[in-house]
């Protein structure tokens, strides 16, 4: 699993009540987007330990690890309330800052092959883009099954083929 710093008070945020008081003992509560449903984020960039859910702010309204993690390719939704429950802020469909680095995968046309073979799966057909000499390949023209890419139309002789993909 790859982690990624959070957007939504990443490295050393502070976090203030609507006075401007530093938000001693707020809570963050973490959400998959749109939902009331937990998501897990992290203490660091190892993404072994998750951080509490709600996280429970320091006396300056700091994140007690100073860093939130996200997971790479969720989308988040997170409240801000005081210690009391009163809500600050809901901030919702938040990803991380680098979100996915893409993998790249080069193939050369024969003219006749329509099958490739990709390094990784792809999380799905949105998070492709194909170019085939340079052109960008409509994603009606291929298809996606685990690792296998199958073009509907075999690219051309000695075409330079660029798959990217997260």
């Amino acid at each position: 699993m790859s982690v990624y710093l959070s957007s939504f008070g990443g490295a050393g945020a502070q976090f203030f009540d609507n006075n401007g008081v530093p938000l001693s003992g707020g809570l963050i509560y973490t959400y998959a987007a749109g939902t009331t449903t937990p998501q897990a984020t992290y203490t660091s960039n190892t993404g072994s330990i998750a951080q509490s859910n709600p996280i429970v702010l320091d006396t300056s309204g700091r994140v007690p690890s100073g860093e939130i993690w996200l997971t790479q390719l969720l989308i988040y939704k997170f409240v801000l309330q005081t210690s009391g429950g009163t809500t600050i802020g809901t901030y919702d469909n938040i990803s991380s800052i680098a979100g996915s680095i893409p993998t790249i995968s080069d193939f050369t046309g024969t003219g006749s092959q329509t099958i490739y073979t990709l390094s990784v799966s792809p999380t799905n057909l949105n998070s492709t883009n194909i170019f085939i000499n340079g052109v960008y390949q409509n994603k009606n023209s291929y298809t996606i099954s685990g690792t296998t890419l199958t073009f509907t139309q075999a690219p051309p002789v000695n075409s330079l083929i660029e798959v990217s993909y997260a």
